[in-house]
């Protein structure tokens, strides 16, 4: 049996389970014990790991009930993250955008993937890095590098050292021909700012980065690494910022994406909260998707 779902869900969650052996392995099984929302789950949890796209917002709207959710939780006292795979834009203009949604977070608590990779970055030695990213956000975080951004010619693609994959809005099949074509020629390293293969939009959804870095893989035969959930070195990061007085197993990862925020919060070894009536399963059989994935969330919730 297929999971029942909108063609473009369905096309993505088949899509995750073709690059299953890339991802991290769910060392554990969750309960999937029902609740009513985020606040009816504040005895069970300390701290609380947010994904932005289909937690907080779809697109640029807040999901209802997501801003008072939330403030209740720091008014509460909880420890509130955020973990976002949003890697295309920089720390600055993602606080613009959480707080023109309403919500209020310290910058401290705003982890995007970005973040996770410009930490590895400034591990690197010095060369030049050519990138996948809008153009019209310039060069902010990454002033320190070499950078050259990706577009229709086909010498930056032959030139370039290595490649970062931050952001897909203005990507092109060209521009991953000519990407695949220069991987196959000269193989270099691929550093992967957001490891989603899709992302909700009002609409629909958004092919990201993720998506692009597999079939580069699957082209080429490099091995990207990537920095985001469900990988290692994104929960290493926020696992940095909670309070060391806070047990793992009081932290919960909420996301509505088996394959990343539920996959990823397991394989970290901390509690999850799957979102099921926003972002990836809206008009989507969940239940179907826990079985055919395997991979089982703590808690399901239907909104925040």
């Amino acid at each position: 049996m297929e999971l029942r779902a909108p063609e473009a869900t369905l096309k993505a969650f088949k899509a995750y389970e073709a690059v299953r052996h890339r991802l991290p392995k769910a060392p554990r099984q969750g309960a999937a014990e029902r609740a009513a929302g985020l606040l009816a789950l504040a005895d069970r949890f300390d701290a609380f790991v947010l994904d932005g796209f289909g937690v907080l917002n779809v697109g640029e709207a807040a999901i209802p009930g997501a801003v008072q959710a939330v403030t209740e939780l720091q008014r509460m006292g909880k420890t509130v993250i955020v973990l976002t795979n949003a890697a295309g834009y920089p720390k600055r203009l993602l606080m613009q955008r959480y707080a023109r949604l309403g919500f209020t977070f310290d910058p401290t608590n705003v982890v995007s993937s970005r973040q996770v990779l410009l930490r590895r970055l400034r591990t690197q030695p010095k060369q030049h890095w050519a990138i996948m990213a809008a153009a019209k956000f310039g060069l902010e975080e990454l002033e320190d590098y070499d950078i050259s951004f990706l577009a229709e010619d086909a010498a930056p693609y032959a030139a370039a050292d290595a490649f970062i994959l931050f952001g897909s809005s203005e990507w092109s099949p060209k521009r991953q021909t000519l990407i695949e074509a220069a991987l196959k020629e000269r193989p270099r390293t691929v550093l992967v700012g957001n490891p989603d293969i899709v992302a909700p939009v009002e609409g629909g959804m958004s092919w990201e980065p993720g998506h692009y870095a597999h079939n580069m893989a699957d082209a080429s035969g490099i091995e990207p690494e990537f920095f985001g959930k469900p990988f290692k070195a994104a929960f290493d990061t926020v696992l940095d910022i909670v309070p060391p007085s806070i047990d793992r197993n009081r932290i919960a990862m909420v996301g509505d994406t088996l394959q990343t925020d539920i996959l990823g919060g397991l394989a970290a070894g901390i509690g999850t909260i799957l979102i099921t009536d926003h972002g990836f399963f809206a008009n989507a059989d969940f239940e179907k998707g826990i079985e055919l994935s395997r991979i089982s969330p703590d808690y399901i919730i239907p909104t925040p």
